[in-house]
């Protein structure tokens, strides 16, 4: 039997539950949820492998019109999803009309690839409603394949995935049939203690703040990590940290519960806060914390 493999990218407006979807593909916790827009900052790969296939699945940050360096290199990664791509999953949840960026529609309207339109969270509609979508999608995007789903529920996520073998190319495999994803693991933990940040602050602070892991030493039985949150503002340290160090403690101890369930071995986090002025707006620190192609 011949072997398939593709690179499958997955782009749409932010919170339309991209990250949730991949996740679900793959199995494992690779993208942090959140109910924040931009949650997503890099291109996250995804591996899902079969006996006779594998899928190189991309979460791509959510389309949006830049105002600031960060989210114009956030954007670069979305424009790369549309290079590399075998297949193009477009993502709409139910009631949208349109994506953010019109430049982009028209690429996905004019592409020569395969092109998937899945209409998410159609466990919040009605059938009629659904009709409508199912139809208003079809008429707007005529070269795409329209699949309803609800990757919160696992509603056609399977027959979305299956369509996807179907329609990859002939290929030996890109990576070793081990491999989850492309990132090291240092990238993980830093997710793992920014999804706690954007879970429990609020307004700028989560917009505003990068992790650093420095170190990462793993024994037998246990992992020793040591991460640093940057702030752009020195009044942001405090909030970080809280009364008598509380809010700091509360997302170490989330991060590392969860860090425990991915990497399957006891943690033990230490957790700092350092200044780091106007990152977002740096390319130099922008370029070291990966967001630079």
């Amino acid at each position: 039997m011949a072997h398939k493999a593709g690179f499958v990218n997955i782009i749409g407006n932010p919170n339309v539950g991209k990250s949730t979807l991949m996740n679900a593909f793959v199995g494992e916790k690779l993208s942090i949820i959140t109910s924040k827009a931009q949650t997503t900052r890099h291109r996250i790969l995804g591996i899902v492998n079969g006996e006779d296939f594998q899928v190189l699945l991309s979460d791509t940050p959510g389309i949006i019109k830049p105002s600031y360096e960060l989210q114009e290199s956030m954007m670069d990664f979305v424009k790369s999803a549309f290079e590399d791509a075998d297949i193009l999953v477009y993502m709409v949840e139910i009631g949208e009309k349109a994506l953010k960026d019109e430049a982009f529609f028209t690429k996905i309207t004019t592409t020569q690839i395969p092109v998937l339109l899945l209409i998410n969270k159609i466990d919040r509609s009605d059938q009629e409603t659904l009709e409508e979508q199912v139809s208003f999608w079809a008429e707007k995007v005529p070269n795409a394949e329209v699949y309803p789903i609800s990757a919160l529920e696992n509603f056609n996520v399977k027959e979305v995935f299956d369509r996807i073998v179907k329609l990859l190319p002939e290929s030996p495999a890109f990576y070793p049939k081990d491999q989850l994803t492309d990132k090291p693991e240092r990238f993980f933990v830093n997710e793992a203690i920014r999804e706690k940040i954007l879970l429990h602050y609020k307004k700028e602070i989560p917009y505003s703040v990068e992790v650093e892991t420095e170190e990462f030493f793993e024994d037998e039985n246990i992992i020793r990590i040591r991460s640093v949150i940057m702030v752009e503002r020195d009044s942001q340290k405090g909030i970080i940290i809280g009364h008598k160090g509380t809010a700091l403690k509360r997302v170490g101890t989330e991060a590392r519960i969860e860090l425990e369930k991915f990497f399957g071995k006891k943690i033990h986090l230490e957790l700092y806060v350092k200044l780091n002025k106007n990152w977002r707006s740096n390319q130099k620190q922008l370029k070291r914390f990966g967001y630079n192609q």
